[in-house]
């Protein structure tokens, strides 16, 4: 029986790709390299910032200062735009509100850095009482690794088989196979159904009510 739901926050929960776009456009500009179109940016999220500036930088000066560099720049203007054309996926707020009211716990588990996932978790998502809100953490390895999924198992107290997952990416899918739990993918986001299918979830959704159909039976 399911009891808790922990969703992926960028491509699961909210599109946020033209604003981390945005941001790192205006970091990269700002630091004399070429930009990128927001569908690029569909290929470089989904394993932190610094990969992600990692692979937006051009070859042979993807280093660890520029890198660093790009970050600097980076954070402040998130900081400041980070909702300006973010907004969550069709049906999210509805199943969300639908999951609280059927007495399912809640949680995010996201790359983001913890700071701008826990602000746009309480930005877009006020009403919703989430059980825990975490982003990647100094000195906590990001998913695929299962240390995230494990320390909301932990503060919510319930058992590997009583939790469900739910992401967008090969990412989100592998940190389902690592925390052995059961996982779903969800084909609105950032990564086309064959990333997903390749590492065969329980399930593949194309709209957030099935979810709703998925704890039901299990």
């Amino acid at each position: 029986m399911i009891k808790l739901v922990i969703f992926d926050l960028d491509g699961t929960l909210l599109d946020t790709l033209a604003d981390l776009a945005n941001s790192t456009n205006y970091a990269l500009n700002k630091c004399g390299f070429p930009i990128h179109s927001t569908a690029d940016y569909k290929e470089f999220v989904g394993n932190g910032i610094n990969n992600l500036f990692e692979r937006a930088l051009p070859e042979g000066e993807k280093t660890e200062a520029y890198i660093s560099r790009i970050r600097e720049m980076f954070l402040p203007h998130y900081s400041r735009n980070n909702n300006r054309y973010s907004k969550p996926y069709p049906g999210i707020p509805e199943l969300l509100a639908a999951l609280s009211s059927k007495g399912f716990m809640l949680a995010v588990a996201s790359n983001k850095y913890q700071q701008a996932t826990d602000k746009l978790v309480k930005y877009f998502f006020p009403e919703v009482s989430f059980i825990a809100i975490l982003g990647q953490r100094d000195g906590i390895p990001a998913k695929p690794d299962p240390t995230i999924v494990n320390d909301i198992l932990s503060v919510a107290g319930v058992k590997k088989e009583e939790a469900l997952y739910i992401g967008d990416s090969g990412v989100d899918m592998q940190t389902i196979k690592n925390s052995n739990v059961c996982g779903v993918g969800v084909t609105w986001g950032f990564r086309p159904r064959q990333e997903l299918e390749k590492y065969n979830p329980d399930y593949i959704i194309d709209k957030a009510e099935e979810v709703l159909g998925i704890v039901e039976v299990l």
